[in-house]
């Protein structure tokens, strides 16, 4: 009877739905979780929940397990919990108790310190169960909620996820999504078209590169399923399993006093020409180890995971490839929440600045530029995490403070030489200084272009503020590595009180 039972559990929606779903180049719940966990590791609960709806013929519908696989294992020997849905079972609809197994597995994950790792793969809310599908979201969102900064949480898209269900992987830390099989959105083309006229297709709506680089709603996105399992593999790698512990420390083999002397050359010469930030990365972190997440959203901020003497870091930088690096809207969304999650996860930061200033233009004020922007601020001024900060050219005005500066309490600001720290450019600032100056000169041009040149030689070096004791020590390029890992030694222990209160108001 037992066997009976559990062999019936393990054939999901039946040998045709399984087949189906393999023609779509899809991996059923159970092939995803047996390629995610360590073999042999996942222990499955709740295998013979069924709902108890009866209305609209459920009655004859109730599949064991109701169409969500649930349980713990381990990857790499650690513990995670994970929920993963199965299309083949009522099309992985959510139901009340399909919605209580997950509820299950989050509540043990809280309790036992775990992350948790949801296979979204549904057609949403199950329209038969009512309201008390939609009782089942609310649930589900709530413990996203309250699990917020107590334990990592990583959502994969690996087909529909639609409606109510979008909220889940909006409220997790990370949001990967397959490219070509997955997709989201709160209301589908059909109502889209009906409401606004808009002629649109799954893809074009709520596909895998819409989110990763229109929405930023995920952060990365895979070629394939297996492709997905491995960044789930990659990103835990870097993060603790909870707010309690530190990362795990991996030995790269990269000595910690390692220079490379061609960052001495990286900065061109010309003010107006760009470089690869990114370049800048990988030859000052653990050789190999920079991942890089939201690549293709608001590519003027580059962020990700790095290691520096084995240890994990958390990586902001501006990209003056893009946009001359400049802060805007959705660069400052970005950047904050990443601060946010490095914060809440023991990570320390690493910050380099390039930054001209933010994004100019009507869109972006009436867009809300000031209230995005105050995000960044508020999130770096929040973090005490140790957080090291590298101003590599431009730091101008209000960007300059938002992207790590000593004035939101970083640990640690180097400057390399050719740092400009000042309230704008020198071409900007000689344009409204001097201006009257100018105007009356013989030789107008002639003039400004003086002026530009004695400004910048008074005010657009770090000397200045190394003076006042903004910058801590302005050092060659070459000696970037070193020296932050010797300010993270320095830091390993930092501990800072804040005032005590239920939470702050951030400027969401």
């Amino acid at each position: 009877m037992l066997d009976e039972k559990r062999r019936k559990a393990l054939e999901g929606g039946g040998e045709e739905r399984i087949k189906k779903q393999h023609e779509k180049g899809k991996l059923t719940a159970r092939e995803r979780l047996e390629k995610l966990l360590d073999e042999g590791s996942f222990v499955e609960i709740g295998m013979f929940a069924k709902s108890r709806a009866t209305e609209f013929g459920m009655d004859k519908k109730r599949y064991p397990g109701d169409g969500v696989v649930t349980g713990y294992g381990t990857i790499n020997g650690r513990l995670v919990f994970v929920y993963a849905q199965d299309f083949t079972v009522l099309g992985g609809s959510l139901g009340e108790m399909h919605a209580e197994k997950i509820c299950r597995i989050m509540d043990l994950a809280m309790e036992n310190g775990a992350p948790v790792i949801g296979l979204n793969d549904s057609g949403g809310a199950r329209i038969q169960e009512g309201v008390d599908s939609l009782k089942g979201y609310g649930e589900i969102f709530f413990r996203n909620t309250i699990a917020s900064g107590v334990i990592p949480q990583i959502a994969v898209i690996m087909g529909p996820c639609a409606g109510g269900a979008v909220y889940s992987p909006a409220i997790m830390d990370f949001t990967i999504m397959v490219d070509r099989s997955s997709y989201m959105f709160i209301t589908g083309p059909q109502v889209i078209k009906a409401v606004t006229g808009e002629d649109i297709n799954f893809e074009g709506l709520g596909g895998a590169m819409v989110h990763n680089e229109k929405s930023g709603n995920a952060h990365l996105i895979a070629r394939n399923e297996d492709e997905a399992i491995e960044f789930i593999k990659l990103l835990l790698s870097y993060i603790p399993s909870n707010n309690m512990e530190d990362p795990p420390v991996i030995n790269t083999g990269d000595p910690p006093d390692r220079m490379d002397y061609s960052l001495d050359k990286i900065i061109p010469e010309d003010p107006k020409k760009s470089y690869d930030v990114k370049d800048v990365i990988s030859k000052v972190v653990d050789r190999g180890t920079f991942f890089e997440l939201q690549p293709y959203f608001a590519p003027n901020i580059v962020i990700g995971f790095a290691r520096l003497n084995g240890k994990s870091v958390g990586i902001v930088a501006n990209q003056p490839r893009v946009l001359a690096g400049v802060l805007d809207i959705n660069a400052s969304d970005k950047a904050a929440r990443f601060v946010r999650f490095c914060d809440a996860f023991n990570i320390p930061i690493i910050t380099f600045m390039d930054v001209p200033g933010y994004l100019p233009g009507v869109a972006q004020e009436h867009g809300g530029i000031i209230r995005h922007g105050a995000k960044l601020l508020y999130a770096y001024s929040e973090a005490t995490v140790p957080k090291i900060t590298v101003i590599m050219r431009k730091a101008y005005g209000g960007s300059y403070i938002a992207m790590g500066s000593k004035h939101l309490r970083a640990d640690m600001v180097y400057a390399w030489p050719t740092a400009e720290i000042a309230v704008m450019g020198p071409e900007g600032a000689v344009n409204i200084v001097f201006r009257r100056e100018i105007k009356e000169a013989e030789d107008p041009e002639k003039k400004r272009l003086e002026l530009i040149k004695e400004y910048r030689d008074k005010f657009a070096n770090p000397y200045v503020a190394a003076a006042r004791l903004y910058i801590d020590d302005v050092i060659y390029p070459h000696e970037t590595r070193p020296k932050i890992i010797q300010a993270l030694e320095m830091l390993q222990n930092k501990r800072e009180d804040r005032p005590m209160k239920k939470h702050g108001n951030m400027p969401v």
